[in-house]
C-alpha cells in the first residue's frame, strides 16, 4: 500500500509539461491538425461569408472587397483558410479509408500521414503563388 502511496503523484491529470516532452507520431501529429483546421474553418465561417455577402451586393461592394482583400493580412488569412480547408479535406479522405479498414497498420499510417501533408501543404503553397500574384 505505500507503493501504490508515494507513485499517486504520477496517475493523475497530464500536465503540459509532461506532454511536450511526448514525441507524437507523425499519424497523431496529422490528426491533431485536422482538428485543428477544422476549429479554423469553423472560426473563420463568419468573416467567409461576410466576404460573400459583400461580393454579391453590388459592382461597389466588390470592388471594395477587392480592394480590402488585396492587403497582406487578408491574403495571410485566406491562405490559412485554404491551408486548413485543404489539409480538412485530405484528412477526411484519410479517414474515410481507415474507415473502411484501410491502411490501419503502423507504415500504412505513416505512409498515409505524409501522403496528406505533402498534398495539403504542396496544394496551399500552389493557391499561395496564385494568391500573391507570382503567376
Amino acid at each position: 500500500m505505500s507503493e501504490v502511496v508515494k507513485n499517486k503523484k504520477r496517475f493523475g491529470v497530464m500536465r503540459l509539461t509532461d506532454a511536450l516532452g511526448y514525441r507524437l507520431p507523425l499519424a497523431g501529429f496529422v490528426s491533431i491538425l485536422h482538428r485543428i483546421s477544422g476549429v479554423l474553418m469553423f472560426g473563420l465561417l463568419p468573416f467567409v461569408l461576410y466576404l460573400f455577402e459583400q461580393s454579391l451586393q453590388s459592382e461597389i461592394s466588390f470592388a471594395m472587397l477587392h480592394y480590402f482583400a488585396s492587403s497582406m493580412i487578408v491574403k495571410l488569412v485566406l491562405l490559412v483558410l485554404v491551408w486548413a480547408y485543404l489539409h480538412h479535406f485530405t484528412a477526411g479522405i484519410r479517414h474515410l479509408f481507415m474507415d473502411f479498414h484501410f491502411g490501419l497498420d503502423k507504415e500504412s499510417g505513416r505512409r498515409s500521414a505524409v501522403t496528406v501533408l505533402v498534398f495539403s501543404l504542396g496544394l496551399t503553397f500552389v493557391v499561395g503563388l496564385k494568391l500573391f500574384g507570382v503567376f
